[in-house]
């Protein structure tokens, strides 16, 4: 019987601290959930903004850049304008350049009349554009104007016609329409036009007819070999291929009766004189 109360008293006793426990848990949901509820002084928790950073002028290069081009000397200025103008290939006014380039020609005289004097530059009265050597805009005109120099063309007077005119002569070259030579120092435009009248230096004449060529294939070859050229025959091994065959290499002896010049004879050689001597003193004497 004792044995049955003490069971029965430690499950009270059990009981009692379960229910003492469940309390103690209710008791601090609700106490953590009042302090959430609560609201905090405004002092905590507002944050204090972090001061402005110090910020200079987003323009301060640009406006740098354009006070070091307006105190530039006046030769930099033009030739700035003129860059401008050969790039746009538009008129423009001074206040368009000015936006464009940053030069102020109202604020410099000596740009303006400098410009306006410059070969490289055509003003109206109002704008500026670029002024070329050669006024050609398009590629048949550029034809036009090499067919009017049989003598040839430098290719430098013609790069600044318009922006793609060495395209359009390397493409009238192509079609052969004119030729582009080469030499030491400057590219040239020729028209292909045998029509055409070309004048021969009295230098390059005199020149010519010095010239003292070997009588011999031989030493012709050796020459044209000194001078860097492939000969287009070769005789030494012509020979040497005669020789083998039988075949004599001697030259045939004939004499050819020189032909002389009369007065129906057509005159196509007309730039060397000394080939009618003896039509000029047959002439005299009648």
């Amino acid at each position: 019987m004792a044995l049955k109360e003490q069971l029965d008293k430690f499950n009270k006793q059990q009981v009692k601290c379960q229910s003492t426990l469940s309390s103690i848990a209710s008791s601090r949901e609700r106490t953590g959930s009042s302090r959430q509820s609560v609201p905090l002084p405004a002092a905590i928790t507002q944050k204090k903004p972090d001061a402005a950073p110090v910020k200079f002028s987003n323009d301060t290069e640009r406006l740098q850049n354009i006070n070091n081009i307006r105190k530039a000397p006046v030769g930099a200025q033009i030739k700035r304008v003129i860059d401008l103008l050969f790039e746009k290939r538009l008129a423009l006014t001074p206040e368009q350049i000015n936006e464009l380039c940053y030069v102020d020609m109202h604020a410099n005289k000596a740009v303006f009349d400098s410009l306006r004097k410059n070969p490289k530059a055509h003003y109206d009265g109002r704008r500026f554009s670029y002024k070329a050597t050669h006024d050609v805009k398009d590629k048949n005109q550029l034809l036009s104007l090499v067919s009017k120099y049989p003598d040839g063309i430098a290719v430098v007077d013609l790069k600044d016609a318009y922006p793609n005119v060495i395209e359009d002569l390397k493409a009238l070259s192509a079609s052969e329409d004119i030729w582009l030579l080469s030499n030491s120092q400057e590219d040239i435009a020729y028209p292909n036009n045998f029509k055409c009248e070309i004048k021969v230096d009295d230098e390059f004449k005199a020149l010519f007819r010095d010239i003292d060529i070997p009588s011999d294939m031989l030493d012709v070859e050796k020459e044209l070999l000194k001078i860097g050229l492939k000969p287009a025959t070769n005789t030494a091994e012509r020979r040497a291929a005669a020789q083998t065959h039988g075949i004599s290499n001697k030259p045939k002896d004939k004499k050819k009766k020189k032909q002389e010049i009369s007065k129906r004879t057509k005159l196509t050689n007309a730039h060397l004189p000394e080939l009618f001597q003896s039509l000029n003193a047959s002439s005299s004497r009648n």
